[in-house]
Formats: structure tokens, sequence, C-alpha cells
């Protein structure tokens, strides 16, 4: 199977590139599958960057080894489709595969580069590919106010078109329960599946306890910050922590989101020079696993959320408890996966101070969210979650060989029935009638009910002889 995954990939630091990464090394894993990763440019933009603001790659080479990239469109570009739409055209992938949120293609103050982005799926559809795309936030469960979006109302009308329009690609696959209700009620959409996020681990590793608080109790803040992901609160609360757990560490890792150069950077500087924080910038993905590994919390202390946690999910994978703001995504999320999570109220600094306390001073918590988290990771590895999406690939590709086939046959039964009628026949000239046609019976998976979408997803993994963690069902 040909494979196109459109998306951003590193180097490039943009939205969901470690997202992509995963994804592609998974992909890369099954022989079966030829994949081709359509990226952004690297040019004009930043690259992901270490802590002393230095733009990283790989042994001084622009791609990763062992991927096959072309960069074929460029942030901001208006011409995106056309240049997408040609390379595929090339390339004649199987299935071509969307990673996005609605800034992968431009920010909203270029909102004409932005809707073209979006736009591409429904054109790729539209040349004859299939098409799907992992949407990982929608807009109807946006704080635009934390994000920083000027004139709501009518950019909420341009969002709802680009949803739209998204929607008219092959199927669409979201992250939680509360996205499928709303596409499936606001866009009375029929095509939308409710997936996961995933861990990125092909093979989880228990938690060793032994590297936890030996000697440091770690505190870990990892993102894309300064729109909703900001860390004015966490600032606020972490002397509080202190006075209660001397031993704490406040490790903050991340790159600053695209749209805010400078932001931890500045939060840096603000610090008083003799609290025992940690600025890394951008971690690179070799450094993932210890850094996880060496945390007793990952702390989430966002305005706003936009969609399914990454961070958390990694806690999950490495077996660390979480405490994150009370927001009704990570609620769902929490619920939905079986987190262990402890809520704090949006921008109160007392109340996070006091769940970072709760974890730090109880070793039986600690160990008991602990172990609860990585149980809930084993159960959504990126190997199963990928699985999944192979196998709803392979099922529409065998569906669309049957119709063809079915749609063969019916013209020829047509073309015979015509001929033989047109025949006279024993004298009694020629029949001025033919057979009624017959409605064409859907074969389109998509048109089910979005129960029975997961219920016959779920047949086809059983026949396979295996049932993913991608593959939830309904609610």
């Amino acid at each position: 199977m040909k494979i196109c995954l459109v998306a951003t990939f590193p180097p490039s630091g943009r939205q969901l590139n470690e997202y992509a990464f995963h994804i592609a090394r998974e992909l890369q894993r099954h022989p079966e599958i030829e994949l081709t990763i359509l990226a952004d440019e690297l040019a004009n933009y930043e690259f992901a960057t270490d802590q002393d603001g230095r733009p990283l790659s790989v042994d001084g080479q622009t791609e990763l080894p062992g991927f096959n990239v072309i960069r074929c469109w460029k942030f901001g570009s208006a011409l995106n489709p056309l240049r997408l739409l040609q390379t595929i055209r090339q390339l004649k992938p199987d299935v071509v595969w969307y990673n996005l949120v609605f800034s992968s293609f431009a920010t909203p103050d270029n909102p004409f580069a932005a809707f073209a982005g979006l736009s591409t799926p429904a054109l790729t559809r539209a040349a004859g590919f299939f098409t799907h795309i992992t949407l990982h936030h929608i807009i109807e469960h946006v704080d635009f106010g934390a994000a920083g979006v000027k004139h709501e109302k009518l950019f909420r009308l341009g969002t709802d078109l680009a949803t739209k329009a998204l929607l008219a690609a092959n199927s669409v696959s979201v992250l939680l329960p509360g996205y499928h209700r709303t596409l499936t009620t606001k866009y009375s959409a029929r095509n939308v599946l409710l997936g996961t996020h995933g861990t990125f681990a092909s093979f989880p590793t228990p938690p060793d306890f032994t590297k936890r608080g030996n000697p440091d109790k770690r505190i870990l803040a990892i993102g894309h910050w300064g729109t909703y992901k900001r860390l004015e609160t966490l600032m606020e609360a972490f002397p509080s922590v202190l006075e209660k757990v001397p031993n704490a560490r406040l490790v903050v890792a991340g790159a600053n989101h695209h749209t805010k150069a400078g932001y931890w950077e500045s939060i840096r500087a603000a610090q008083p020079a003799h609290l025992p924080i940690e600025f890394r910038g951008y971690v690179p993905e070799e450094d993932i696993p210890e850094l996880y590994q060496t945390t007793s919390i990952v702390v989430m202390p966002y305005d706003s959320a936009t969609g399914s946690s990454g961070p958390a999910h990694q806690a999950c994978e490495y077996g660390v408890p979480i405490v994150c703001a009370d927001l009704a995504d990570f609620r769902g999320m929490a619920a939905d996966e079986n987190m262990a999570i402890l809520f704090h109220e949006v921008g109160n600094a007392a109340e996070l101070a006091e769940q970072l306390i709760a974890i730090l001073r109880s070793s039986e918590l600690e160990r008991q969210m602990a172990e609860q988290n990585f149980a809930a990771g084993v159960e959504m590895t990126m190997t199963n979650v990928v699985a999944n999406y192979l196998r709803w690939f392979e099922l529409k590709r065998t569906q669309g060989a049957v119709s063809k086939i079915s749609k063969l046959s019916r013209r020829r039964r047509a073309w015979f029935d015509i001929s033989r009628l047109s025949t006279p026949s024993s004298g009694h000239g020629a029949s001025t009638s033919a057979f009624p046609q017959e409605r064409e019976a859907s074969s389109n998976f998509l048109d089910l009910e979005p129960a029975r979408q997961y219920a016959g997803m779920n047949d086809y993994a059983a026949q396979c002889g295996e049932r993913g963690a991608g593959s939830r069902e309904t609610r």
C-alpha cells in the first residue's frame, strides 16, 4: 500500500511535527507500506532549537535519516493546494493521510492561505485519491480569547466553512468523544471516526521508581509555549511547593509556539536565580525517555485546551502522575482513557501547588497514579493506533475494488439485457420496454451510522486476530 502522509515533520519545529514523526516511524515497521512524507518547507521559519536557541539538525543534515521526505508545501502560502496536488498526482498513492490542526497551513491572520490549505483534502478526494484526516482539534472547543484570536464572530464563520471543507474528505478521525458528538450533531457528519491519540513507544517500559526523587523530585512542564499553554500560574505556584517539598525541582521543556517567539525565554529571565528551575528548551527525541523516567509529575497548567494532550499521553507511556488545569477536554480525556489526573482550577496557583504537594509528599499516591497511567498507556500504544488506521485503509481499499467490480458487472448485465430485448422474438416484434434499473446498493462503509462504522471496523480487526486500542466504541 502506498501512503502519502501530509504533515509538518522534524526538524521542523511546528505543531504536530513530533506526532507525525511517531506515525511515520510506526508505518516504517510495516514492509508492505511504501511511505512518502509530504512535509512543510524548512526555509523562512524557525527550526526546532536547543536551550541556547541554536537550530537543531541531525548530523549536519536537514532530514531525518531513513524517511522519504518531499518538502512540497510552505507555511503561509495560498499555493499549497496546487503544490500538494501536483506531487500527489505524480506519486499516485493509495491513501493520502493528513495530520492536521486548523493552523497547520497558516495562522489566523492569514485566513486565505489557511482556508486554502484546509481545502486541500477535499480537492485530493475530488482528484480520485482516498483521503483521510486525523484532526487534532475542532474550533467549537477552542477558547478564542485564550488563543488570542481577534474578530471572533468573523473567524467562527470562516472556520465553520473550513470544517465543512475538511468533512468532504473520505473520512475524518477525531481523538475525543466530545469532538465526535459536535461533528455528528452540528454538521450531521457521517464519516467521522473516534480514535485515540496514542502513546509513542511500541513496547512501553514500566516505571523505575528508583530514578525518581533521587535526589530531586522533578516536576516536568513540556509543550509549545506562549498561547493557551502558559507558565505564569506554574511560576507563581512553585515557591509554595518548595516550602513543603524542599527537594522539588521544576523542569520546563519545549519550544515556543511559532507565533510567540521568545516567550519561555522571557519567563526564564523573570525568575529569581536561586529557584531550582531548569529551562531546557526543545528536547531531542533521543532524550525524551530519560526526561520522563526521572520525572515525578507532569504538569499542564494551561489556560485552555485544543484537543487531546500529547504530554499527558507521554506521561502514560512512562507511568508518570499528571496534574492539569480543570478543562472539559482534559476531563473527557481522563475519563475516556482511564488516566490518573489531579485537576486544579484554571489560573489558581494555590490550588495547583496543593495538588503538586499532595503527590510529592505521598509515595503511595505517586505510585498508584503512576501505575494507573502506565496501564492506560499499554492499552493505546502507537503500534495499536497505526494498526487500526491501516485496517481502516485496507478495508476501504477492498471496498473500493469490490464497488468497481460490482459496477462493471451491472454495466455488463445491462448491456446483455438490452441486447437481448432489442432482438425481435418469434414474430412479436421488438420489445419497447426494458427492465427497470435497480437502485445501486451503497457499498460505502461511511454511509453507515457511527456505531455501525466501528462495529464493522472491530469485526474486521477481529478477523485479523486482534483489536487495538485505537478502535474504541463510539460514545
